[in-house]
């Protein structure tokens, strides 16, 4: 046994002088003591003569080991000793020996673990074979706190490892857990409820950290037993005295009020459940929230009365009968201040949801129209409490405003914490209107007077609620301005906030103006008022980047909104932005900050919508533009004559002013519409055809640049849409330059333009697109296989990943090409040549391609050619061996033997669509 005892502690040994092979070496042998025969009676005659808690520890984790594994091979015998013995220890039966050590003497961790072992014999004994545990275990309780300690750690742990429903169980486990109830509410819960009364009753004064355990165990049982044993004249003024009671600790208390609410959680049925809550007259304890809002009893007492709260709601939502109603809404409209108070003060349990209890809160009221008086004060107290929820912390004022990594992370929670809140606010809203337009106004007015040091937090929060609340209003409710929103935006316009200058505040401010701007477009006196927000120090000219970028976004909404209105405005607005244009497209505007996905275009954006507009005079609108188009034209070709003496480090700086540019341009064009710049106002499409050509310039001077390459591409999509037909002479340039220099993986941009060349003006572009197509084909075909990409390893690289989409875009062009009347340029004699590689890999597409899409448009391809080249039988062929091309070899390969390949699945849609494109019949 020394032996044993050594090699037990070698195992827990933590000072870290014992290495690692003899700690292995103790751990092997404990492991082979462990397969003895006797292993049972080893630990029974440790646990009673070692006083070293890692032995104790060690013989009552093997126990617990031995009978849950192997129970069912353990000898009668034996199982008869251990039974017995664990008793004795757990009871301090028959311990009189001096000799023998008190186990409930040593740390907690020891009598867990002993009450685990106890509670495992239960789990196989109890009640047929060891029936009387419980009934024995009950007079062993007048030896004193020790015993009492050691049953309330039983209960405790039975409640663990089997009752409660608070951890997953198998089905063979709940059976069990089952048979256990049911015979303990049988035979001796009815003793053990009288056990915790007189236990309670008589050291609640000399020994309060045992009545507290007695109280937490009892809550724990509270949920399956008779609600009556507890709900009597006896248990419930005891209960209600230990939770008032000044001179008793608080963890006693709160233990007290634990039991309560139990009490008022038990599920039964609800007449029976409204009874009871209102004979337990829970007023008592509501002055007790207001005390130490930290305490672990005002937390206790906090969630009780929301638990209680909950349950007198549920009563009101489930009885129909008036009086049952009327008891309901009387017990709620008596709890429900005390619940909006510790809802702002406490720091709840969490698995009380506030939202979800104020949302049914409120659905109630919707069947209570209308409101009474204290309904209307509760609905106002909601509002508090959603507000004071959505509050942030003022400890992240600093990193919220720099959003830091920290600040960051805090707003992300909050903005996904505020999203039932607000919920629950529309639903507010929607109940009473006007008790929460006047709250709103109020929170306003009083986060605009208070404090500076708190002054951040509250406006934000105020401006929140009204952002928020516009979503549950109407297009109609918002351009009449119902009830106080003709008080209210007005206000919110006027006001200038002392923390404006914070990003959180901006932010929030300009995004509730912009989601009240219905209100604006009915009310037009207040446009400059919008305007100023905007184009001043609040909006665009905010000194933090981030807020001036989203300004830009948001003011391009406004102008999209209000439009023709602010015709009359133009001239302050242009005035307003000169120096925002100017910086945006300036020699210095290479600063990493000022770039990103609000880099400046929407400003362009919203300018050239504003003049774009037919209601804009024509001499205006000429000067206007042009006040913004000469400039920038000068600006890149003065860069573009200095571009060949640039040094490396120049080069970057002065590409991104290009870039700038022309996103800037492109953006300002999107407000002209092909019928003003081509038809009603000319001059106009001739300003854009004279950029373009100067833009054109950019890929000449910089052909390997690929931002400026994609940019200039993107402008030419833009004014092939703006300028129609009238971009013909600018294109044969265009195609020259975008065609020099270029790698075949650059030309999909190429592609995508002819793509949208084609679909606008049709068979108008064949002239061009015969000169392109040759250069076209011949640099693809040179860099894409003619069938399937290599597959493995190495191949999944970005140059692979650029070339399939290259591939891609080659058939959607021949794709448009062929259903647009073009197939001809095929037969083009410049093109011919390509005409057989381009039927193969189309042919090796059609049939094996892995994207079941792709082989669709290529059999679509095919069908298009069908019709174009063979329209009719025994007449001359257009394209000599076509025809037997597509019957003996297209029908053999795609009809026959693709759709026997295990790819070809017909249960799918794409698969059926792709077999009825098939031209079989031809």
């Amino acid at each position: 046994m020394a032996d044993l005892e050594k090699a037990i502690l070698i195992i827990f040994d933590e000072s870290g002088t014992v290495d690692s092979e003899l700690k292995q070496k103790a751990k092997e042998y404990c492991d082979k003591i462990k397969e003895e025969r006797a292993i049972c009676r080893i630990c029974i005659d440790r646990l009673c003569f070692s006083s070293l808690v890692q032995v104790q520890f060690w013989c009552l984790q093997t126990l617990h080991e031995v009978i849950r594994v192997g129970y069912s091979s353990i000898s009668p015998d034996e199982m008869y000793l251990i039974r017995k013995s664990v008793f004795s220890i757990v009871c301090f039966e028959g311990f009189d020996d001096n000799g023998v050590v008190r186990v409930l003497d040593g740390p907690a961790f020891i009598k867990n673990k002993l009450a685990q072992v106890l509670v495992t014999l239960i789990y196989f004994e109890y009640p047929l074979i060891w029936s009387s545990v419980f009934i024995d275990f009950l007079p062993h309780l007048s030896k004193g706190a020790a015993v009492i300690d050691m049953f309330c750690r039983v209960l405790n742990s039975l409640d663990d490892e089997l009752i409660s429903l608070d951890y997953p169980r198998t089905p063979e486990e709940m059976a069990v857990a089952g048979r256990v109830k049911d015979a303990m509410r049988q035979q001796c819960v009815t003793q053990i409820v009288r056990a915790w009364y007189d236990i309670i009753s008589m050291y609640r004064n000399s020994d309060q950290e045992l009545c507290t355990n007695v109280l937490d165990s009892m809550g724990r049982y509270i949920s399956w037993i008779d609600i009556g044993l507890i709900v009597n004249d006896a248990f419930v003024p005891l209960l209600f005295e230990l939770v008032l009671v000044d001179g008793l600790s608080e963890q006693l208390r709160g233990a007290a009020a634990g039991c309560l609410l139990a009490v008022v959680s038990k599920r039964m049925e609800y007449q029976t459940k409204l009874s009871l809550l209102r004979s337990l007259q829970i007023s008592r304890v509501f002055g007790l929230v207001t005390e130490d809002g930290d305490s672990e009893l005002v937390l206790r007492i906090a969630t009780l009365l929301t638990g209680y709260a909950v349950e007198v709601l549920e009563c009101f939502k489930r009885l129909n009968a008036e009086d049952a109603k009327g008891i309901s809404m009387e017990l709620l409209d008596e709890v429900l201040p005390s619940v909006f108070y510790v809802m702002q003060n406490c720091e709840l349990d969490s698995t009380f949801s506030i939202v979800q209890f104020l949302s049914s809160y409120v659905a109630t009221m919707r069947s209570l129209s209308p409101l009474r008086e204290k309904q209307l004060l509760h609905v106002g107290q909601i509002l508090e409490v959603i507000h004071s929820q959505i509050l942030y912390d003022r400890m992240y004022r600093g990193n919220l405003d720099i959003l830091d990594k920290i600040g960051k992370e805090e707003e992300d929670r909050m903005v996904e914490f505020r999203k039932d809140l607000f919920v629950l606010l529309r639903s507010v809203g929607r109940v009473a209107p006007d008790v929460i337009q006047v709250f709103i106004r109020n929170s306003i007015a009083s986060a605009i007077a208070c404090p500076s040091d708190r002054n951040v937090e509250e406006v934000e929060g105020a401006l929140s609620l009204f952002y928020a609340y516009g979503e549950s209003i109407t297009d109609e409710a918002m351009r009449t301005g119902t009830g106080l929103l003709n008080e209210l935006v007005p206000m919110l316009l006027s006001s200038r906030f002392p923390c404006h200058s914070n990003r959180l505040v901006a932010l929030v401010y300009l995004e509730t103006i912009t989601r009240y701007l219905k209100f604006v477009q009915e009310n037009t006196q207040y446009i400059p008022m919008v305007l100023g927000v905007f184009l001043d120090e609040r909006g665009i000219h905010h000194q933090n980047i981030n807020v001036s970028r989203r300004a830009s976004y948001l003011f391009m909404r406004v102008v999209k909104l209000l439009k023709v209105k602010l015709v009359p405005f133009i001239e302050t607005i242009l005035q307003s932005l000169q120096d925002t244009v100017a910086r945006i497209t300036s020699m210095g505007y290479t600063s990493k900050e000022a770039l990103g996905s609000e880099d400046g275009s929407h400003i362009f954006e919203a300018i050239g919508l504003l003049l774009g507009m037919d209601d804009v005079p024509p001499a205006k609108q000429s000067d206007y533009l042009s006040s913004l188009l000469t400039p920038l034209c000068q600006q890149v070709e003065a860069l573009l004559m200095n571009a060949k003496v640039l040094s490396p480090e120049e080069s970057p700086v002065k590409v991104a002013n290009i870039q700038q540019i022309i996103m800037a341009i492109n953006s300002l064009s999107k407000g002209f519409s092909e019928r003003l710049v081509t038809h009603s106002r000319p001059a106009i499409g001739l300003m854009f055809k004279k950029t373009l050509d100067v833009l054109l310039q950019v890929l000449a001077v910089f052909p390997k640049v690929e931002p400026l390459r994609s940019k200039v591409i993107s402008f030419m999509h833009r004014m092939v849409d703006t300028l129609g037909a009238s971009v013909f002479p600018c294109l044969p340039k265009a195609m020259e330059q975008l065609l020099s220099e270029s790698e075949p993986k650059e030309m999909v941009g190429l592609l995508l333009l002819l793509n949208q060349l084609i679909c606008k003006f049709g068979t108008s572009v064949r002239d061009i697109l015969d000169e392109v197509f040759p250069a076209i084909a011949g640099r693809i075909l040179s860099v894409i296989p003619s069938d399937a990409f290599p597959s493995g390893p190495g191949t999944n690289t970005e140059e692979f990943r650029e070339l399939q989409e290259l591939q891609r875009t080659l058939y959607t062009f021949l794709h448009v090409i062929a259903t647009h009347d073009l197939s001809s340029i095929f037969l083009s004699p410049k093109s011919r040549e390509y005409l057989q590689p381009l039927m193969q890999m189309l042919l090796y597409t059609s049939c094996k391609h892995k994207d079941i899409l792709v082989r669709k448009a290529c059999v679509q391809i095919f069908t298009r050619l069908i019709k174009d080249w063979c329209a009719r039988p025994y007449s001359e062929e257009k394209v000599p061996g076509f025809q037997k091309f597509m019957i003996e070899v297209f029908a053999t390969n795609c009809c026959l033997y693709s759709v026997l390949d295990k790819s070809f699945e017909f249960r799918d849609a794409n698969t059926n669509q792709l077999y009825s494109y098939v031209p079989i019949n031809n």
